[in-house]
């Protein structure tokens, strides 16, 4: 099984971006997606950049993992 989290672009170097998720900030390669802007939500994984995502489905997203944290 994959997991994959909801990430900010906060900014973007060629193919690598520096991403937000919650208050923690990570690089991550964007050679899988194409057209990737400061500001944009990805789904990351294992340190790629794997799909463009809207703000309302990565709130949603870390909304429901935290959710899952209080189980």
């Amino acid at each position: 099984m994959c997991l994959g989290v909801p990430a900010k672009v906060l900014s973007v170097n060629g193919d690598m971006a520096l991403v937000n998720i919650g208050e923690v900030e990570y690089n991550a390669s964007l050679a899988l997606l194409e057209n990737v802007r400061a500001g944009d939500y990805v789904i990351l994984h294992a340190g790629f950049a794997i799909e463009k995502i809207d703000e309302a489905e990565a709130r949603e997203t870390e909304r429901l993992f935290r959710e899952m944290e209080g189980i």
